[in-house]
């Protein structure tokens, strides 16, 4: 995973934190699992093996992989994009081998479905920019609880940085998405989670806190920052320690 720049002076200036909602929409690589090395050696591969001298970097980050093929290879058909799509797909799910869980993931999913377990309710997505057979792989690794809704990027016809995910993330939930909160580690996605009127909390694991700081309403270092309480009949996302 890419290191961040420092962060000090972002978190300190975007920090809305307490957040209440009814629910949580979550990214998954980069805020729930490291994927980052995986994604990296796939997509350099690829671009190796299509004899261009580009590099992926966090500005790909957090957007179908369809979408970010058409903007690096602009010239390919739509043949080739296809095949060209299909061969990163093999690629990265052949590459799940060093994914890893990041801090306070595990313990802030127990703490969304004890909450749903006190609230009879659902009360978290994730939101993700893999393809179903690409989430599957790369969950399967982690023993994490399969969640209580799940929109990918072959659910929806345009992805992150558009709306829609978020919007159909909060749809599957029965909720308002401005009473949901995205977590993020992306431009894109925290572009796509303001965008459908969720508030958004940005992780600053694969993108500098400074890109990440005008679209999050606040900003943390990792999920372990981060807990879960329940309020009435909504949940609250505090500052772990506050």
């Amino acid at each position: 995973m890419t290191a961040p720049e420092d962060t000090s002076d972002a978190l300190s200036s975007t920090d809305a934190l307490p957040l209440r909602a009814q629910a949580l929409l979550l990214d998954m690589d980069g805020t729930l699992i490291d994927s980052g090395p995986s994604v990296e050696r796939a997509w350099n591969t690829l671009l190796h093996e299509y004899d261009t001298d580009l590099e992926f970097g966090h500005a790909q980050h957090g957007r179908p992989a369809r979408q970010v093929l058409a903007e690096l290879m602009p010239a390919l058909s739509a043949a080739e994009l296809d095949d060209a799509h299909a061969r990163i797909e093999r690629l990265e799910i052949a590459d799940v081998d060093s994914i890893v869980t990041l801090p306070g993931t595990q313990r802030l999913l127990r703490e969304l479905d004890a909450a749903a377990q006190q609230l009879g309710r659902d009360t978290w997505a994730i939101v993700t920019s893999c393809t179903r057979p690409l989430f599957a792989a790369r969950w399967g690794t982690t023993g994490l609880p399969e969640p209580a809704q799940l929109v990918t990027a072959d659910q929806v016809e345009r992805g992150k940085p558009d709306p829609s995910p978020y919007l159909l993330g909060a749809e599957r939930l029965g909720v308002r998405p401005m009473a949901s909160i995205v977590l993020e580690d992306s431009v894109g996605g925290l572009r796509s989670g303001a965008d459908a009127g969720a508030r958004t909390v940005a992780v600053t694991s694969t993108t500098p806190a400074s890109e990440l700081s005008p679209l999050a309403d606040a900003l943390v270092t990792s999920l372990d920052d981060l807990e879960i309480l329940v309020d009435g009949e909504d949940l609250l996302l505090v500052r772990r320690g506050s």
